[in-house]
């Protein structure tokens, strides 16, 4: 019923789950356009708020920003003190989530929602945290800007020119129990920031110039206005579905398109579509189907579904309702989405007796109604055998031979019941020509049963003469009961045959939600897809999959046309192509992109056999659900395979580390007593010959060249387990260099040195010990993979806020394809067995680099040869105090 006051009984099933669920926190955000609105005042003004009424409050993170007014809300109010976490050498404070969560309690302060974690957090994100907090039952407070909006990510850096990269869900901000607008104009806001009350004085000077131009400010302040409009519509209609409110609230001007199956309908939704980009409102647009409309010729219902299909292109939201009244259907529609616009076209043939204004108006006279003028009509196109009408004549010649049998099995019942029971007899028939063969057929078989009940049961009998007037009133109830009958019926099957259709697409989305939910693979995600999409849609289907290298693989058996072009251009820019789109539309094949919450996945190709099944909108949803479901199983699916891949490659990492530190301890400790007895074999006396003086000096050096291996395995092992501190002091470039040479000047073989360190070098912030042995090991690597007597350079120059140190030689260089791998644990630039090494030196080069924020990089010498640099960063060393002079 489409009036009916009643709530929706899924949205009572919902709240009803929802009480039922454990207890959650609620979510208030103060939302702005911009920094320095006020929203971080606002919300600190509202907790003290609720302290002063006796509510328990905790500021776990707030930031002031150096803005004295806002630090004097917060003295008083208790504070969480922040978690101290290590992040590339220096120690971050953060929010603390576990203390939070151990604290509970009644309302906790979380500034910069959008706001993103350091590297050793628990969460990346900070509404990660607060989601947590909410779950745990704990109230929040939080701040959040227009900016850092996903959906409005690309929109502000358009306006402003400056990308922003902490952003959250929209979702989030969806979900939020309350949403307070702080908001300030641009021209105070400007006057605030040159005040200093937004930044201090050099970032203020600084933001003014890029960010904070009033144009954009007026722009921020739009965008913010509009989407907490939208989030208060989403909470009006929240509202009026709890209360049952029927009555249109015009508390938005969105429009509502009726179409119909005239031939002016497409020139209606065009209007409609100017008229919604006029006012910047949505719009949505609906076509009725009736009993009556179903019956319609084929070409006139795919011209209704091309001008649906119009709209929905155009813009709207589109929906195909089935009723027995196109006003009330279209009344309830409005109604339940609060649509206070109606836009139909004028003289609409829908309604014989009366106007669908006219139908509207009396029953919504809250509702607007626009009537849109027709356009000039063309020449109407020759008929042809598909125009008329889908009545069979079959029907009717069943109905009248129902009748007929009626008539037989009633004459042996007149000597034994009254006319009126007869009477029933025939009403029982209409009922059942009704419900068999629809409503014409019904009307024909009222008046067959009253003229069959005047010829063969009303006296004179055999005739159509009537010898009692009063039997004039039975045959006018008679018809007027078998017409209402059969017009009951005939509604009831067709609301039956919706229902029907209803259930079974139902039905099949949850099949197939379940199949997919239990495969593993996805080759069993392609089979459970084709499979279902074809036994619904009497189609052919293929799905397009990703390769581990994220390249497009086209089916294991091709159909017949089938387009992997097609099928990459659809997956590259995630929009369908092919049947029924605008993109190589006389294809016979429709590609949908398969895309996933994170990414696309594959692509959906359908070769229907009647490809006008697509064209329906609830058809093309339906097919819209299957393809993400089948998109979001093919990422389930790949993150298993992912998450198994990860713990094999973490467990085979924490044997190896073992390993390594088990033999590295176990060797050491050898080694050294090897290298100690060969100094006092070599010191003995009477002293060594010449031939045995060789062979202690070659075990000496191996001795030491196999300590060398070991140390490297431990300094690898200690990186891994994060056992390593760095020492960060300001050391010279230079003298790391030179103490780096003289250390492996035995292994250099009398290899000329060059260094050239330019004078604006300054010092570096640093561990030397480490930085030694990153210099040790690049020059260990010249030595062994260059010819005797080659030159080795060490560069050092300084590039803006970077130092470069390059470390270079001319020998063969690193293999082409082996410039990251090189960097690798146990990777080797050669594999000859002559070259010693067991490929851990540049692995522990690029440890230490990124331990102290900086990054190693290789580059091809020309003609030949390698070069190493060293990019760290360029820190202030302190004053040197000035040498007294004499």
């Amino acid at each position: 019923m489409p009036n009916d006051p009643r709530p929706d009984p899924d949205i009572l099933l919902a709240r009803l789950q929802q009480e039922e669920a454990p207890a959650r926190g609620r979510l208030r955000i103060y939302f702005g356009a911009s920094a320095g609105v006020g929203k971080t005042f606002a919300m600190l003004l509202a907790a003290r708020q609720q302290r002063d009424g006796g509510r328990d409050v905790l500021a776990g993170v707030v930031e002031t920003h150096g803005r004295s007014d806002t630090a004097a809300l917060l003295d008083g109010l208790p504070q969480l003190p922040p978690a101290r976490l290590t992040h590339r050498g220096r120690t971050v404070p953060e929010f603390d989530l576990d203390g939070a969560l151990a604290r509970q309690p009644g309302l906790l302060l979380v500034d910069e929602l959008a706001h993103s974690n350091v590297a050793g957090s628990r969460h990346p994100k900070r509404w990660q945290d607060v989601e947590e907090l909410l779950a745990a039952g704990i109230d929040v407070y939080s701040t959040l800007n227009v900016q850092h909006l996903e959906s409005l990510n690309d929109v502000v850096g358009g306006i402003t020119g400056i990308v922003v990269h902490e952003t959250l869900p929209d979702t989030v901000f969806d979900r939020a129990d309350e949403v307070v607008l702080v908001d300030t104009p641009a021209d105070e806001l400007l006057a605030r920031l040159g005040a200093g009350k937004v930044y201090l004085p050099a970032q203020a000077e600084r933001a003014a110039r890029h960010f904070f131009r009033k144009g954009n400010l007026m722009a921020l302040r739009e965008l913010a206005l509009r989407r907490t409009a939208d989030r208060v519509e989403d909470d009006v209609q929240a509202y009026r579905s709890d209360r049952a409110i029927t009555p249109v609230w015009k508390t938005e001007a969105a429009l509502l398109c009726c179409i119909g199956p005239r031939d002016g309908a497409e020139h209606v939704v065009r209007s409609a579509a100017r008229l919604a980009q006029q006012l910047s409102v949505a719009w949505h647009a609906v076509y009725v189907e009736t009993p009556a409309l179903q019956r319609l010729p084929a070409t006139r219902r795919e011209r209704v579904l091309r001008t649906v299909k119009l709209a929905q292109e155009l813009g709207a939201d589109t929906t195909v309702l089935a009723g027995q009244g196109v006003a009330a259907e279209l009344i309830a529609h409005a109604r339940r989405h609060n649509l206070s616009k109606l836009v139909i076209g004028r003289a609409s043939e829908w309604w014989p007796k009366q106007s669908l204004r006219q139908a509207i108006s009396r029953e919504a006279d809250d509702i607007d109604v626009i009537e849109v003028g027709s356009t000039a009509r063309p020449r109407p196109a020759p008929s042809t055998p598909e125009d008329s009408p889908r009545a069979s004549p079959e029907r009717y010649l069943w109905a009248t031979a129902a009748c007929a049998a009626t008539t037989l099995v009633a004459l042996p019942l007149k000597p034994w019941f009254d006319l009126a029971n007869i009477v029933m007899v025939f009403l029982l028939a209409v009922v059942g020509v009704a419900l068999r063969w629809g409503r014409g057929p019904a009307v024909l078989a009222a008046f067959l049963s009253v003229a069959a009940f005047d010829f063969v049961f009303v006296s004179p009998r055999w005739s159509f003469a009537v010898s009692d007037a009063q039997y004039l009133l039975t045959f006018f109830v008679m018809l007027v009961v078998g017409l209402v009958t059969g017009q009951l019926t005939a509604g009831l099957r067709f609301q039956a045959d919706v229902a029907r259709h209803r259930e079974a697409r139902s039905r099949a989305l949850f099949e197939v939600a379940r199949d997919l939910s239990n495969v593993m693979l996805a080759t069993q995600v392609a089979e459970v897809a084709e499979r279902a999409v074809g036994r619904e849609f009497r189609a052919q289907v293929r799905l397009f999959t990703m390769d581990q290298d994220d390249h497009l693989t086209p089916p294991t058996s091709p159909g017949e046309g089938l387009d992997l072009g097609t099928a990459q251009w659809t997956f590259d820019r995630r929009q369908p192509a092919g049947l029924g789109t605008d993109t190589l539309a006389g294809s016979a094949w429709l590609y949908l992109p398969l895309t996933a919450p994170m990414r696309a996945r594959g692509v959906l190709a359908i070769r229907p056999e009647v490809p006008r099944l697509l064209s329906a909108p609830e058809q093309r949803q339906q097919l819209d659900t299957f393809a993400a479901l089948t998109a979001m199983a093919l990422e389930r699916v790949h993150y298993v395979e992912v998450a198994q891949h990860a713990t094999v490659q973490i467990e085979s990492e924490r044997l190896r580390n073992s390993l390594l530190s088990a033999l590295s301890h176990d060797l050491r400790t050898p080694l050294s007593v090897l290298a100690g007895l060969v100094e006092t074999l070599r010191a003995s006396t009477p002293p060594l010959g010449p031939e045995q003086a060789q062979l202690a000096s070659a075990l000496r050096e191996e001795s030491l060249r196999m300590n060398h291996m070991v140390e490297n395995l431990l300094d690898m092992a200690r990186i891994q387990s994060g056992e390593i501190r760095l020492r960060l002091e300001w050391q010279s470039l230079e003298e790391l260099a030179g103490t780096a040479i003289r250390a492996v000047r035995p292994v250099l073989g009398g290899r000329p040195v060059r260094v050239a360190i330019a004078p604006d070098v300054p010092l570096v912030s640093c561990d030397a010990v480490l930085i030694e042995r990153v210099f040790v090991n690049l020059l260990e690597n010249a030595a062994k993979y260059t010819p005797a007597g080659t030159p080795i350079a060490i560069d050092a120059r300084v590039r803006d806020d970077e130092i470069e140190v390059a470390v270079s030689d001319t020998g063969p260089g690193v293999p082409q394809g082996m410039e990251e791998a090189i960097f690798e644990k146990f990777t080797r630039g050669r594999n000859e067995s002559a070259t010693p090494g067991v490929g851990l030196g540049l692995a522990i080069c690029r440890a230490i680099v990124e331990a102290h924020r900086g990054q190693i990089r290789y580059r091809a010498q020309v003609p030949h040869g390698a070069c190493f640099t060293l990019v760290l960063p360029r820190g202030t060393p302190p004053a040197l105090p000035l040498e007294d002079t004499p």
